[in-house]
């Protein structure tokens, strides 16, 4: 996707990290992971993306048995927010009541993180609001034409439409339970994973030395952003980023399915160790 969660993919090709294991890496850019999935399916791509909701979702409704082989991102404070056009009457979360929220895609990561900022202010996720599930560069124009009420946004399309619009923050949806929350790892088919044990290994390789360089040197991240995004140079030096995680561990993505059973997106406690593939050492 067109967000920084993706810089450490980026910077390994540049690098030549990913030539350097004997890999040709070919990138697609989509609107969201469910775009991905058929995909995914069908052969046309190997790995994707994805936001750790949606595909433990699908790992409890469906017989797919997918696999995490490296995590991409976690959320740091006002990376996440909930925003209105500057002339909104909604000032609170509260406010939010039967207005018409757009999130990139329904049983995400983002409903998940809007419906903790409403319940936490005492609104019923379920029926108080209007979900709207669009693609992140579409947001800007649908809530300037005002056919949404507030966007939830990451970044570069968080600081592009408080620049472009003078969109203003509601709330940091990634505190209380959701601080420092894992958002994305890169996914593909155990059949992938048992098929190709050697290519997986190297890919990982490659990523995490991306990983390594993204969560160390902002100056490479604001360097890659131009690359795959729309967003201008002198933009991506002042946004805010979250965190580029270097391990995959299960205690960190475990929070992840706990929250979702809390809330009733997962009918039953779900352990995530299974689904993650080890890290070559």
């Amino acid at each position: 996707m067109p967000i920084a969660d993706v810089a450490g993919l980026y910077i390994a090709i540049e690098k030549g990290f990913f030539k350097e294991e004997g890999l040709t890496v070919k990138t697609k850019i989509i609107a969201n992971g469910a775009e991905a999935l058929p995909q995914l399916h069908s052969g046309a791509l190997d790995v994707i993306i994805g936001n750790y909701f949606t595909f433990l979702s699908a790992t409890e409704r469906s017989n797919d048995k997918f696999r995490f082989i490296a995590d991409i991102y976690q959320s740091k404070p006002d990376v996440f927010q909930i925003v209105v056009p500057k002339d909104s009457t909604v000032q609170t979360v509260k406010d939010l009541k039967g207005k018409r929220i757009a999130i990139a895609s329904r049983n995400s990561i983002g409903e998940l993180a809007v419906a903790n900022a409403l319940r936490t202010a005492g609104l019923d996720p379920r029926n108080d609001v209007q979900w709207v599930p669009m693609a992140f560069p579409q947001m800007p124009a649908a809530l300037k034409n005002g056919s949404l009420d507030a966007l939830w946004l990451t970044e570069p399309f968080l600081t592009g439409v408080q620049q472009e619009q003078g969109a203003r923050k509601v709330t940091d949806t990634m505190t209380g339970a959701m601080a420092d929350f894992p958002i994305a790892g890169w996914v593909t088919l155990d059949e992938w994973t048992r098929k190709y044990p050697k290519t997986m290994a190297a890919l990982q390789r490659g990523l995490l030395k991306g990983q390594q360089v993204a969560a160390s040197d902002r100056k490479a991240v604001e360097k890659v952003l131009p690359n795959y995004t729309q967003i201008k140079p002198e933009v991506a030096s002042v946004i805010t980023l979250g965190a580029f995680p270097t391990t995959l561990t299960a205690t960190r993505i475990q929070r992840v399915a706990d929250l979702m059973q809390e809330f009733g997106y997962l009918t039953k406690k779900l352990d995530v160790k299974p689904l993650l593939a080890p890290l070559p050492q």
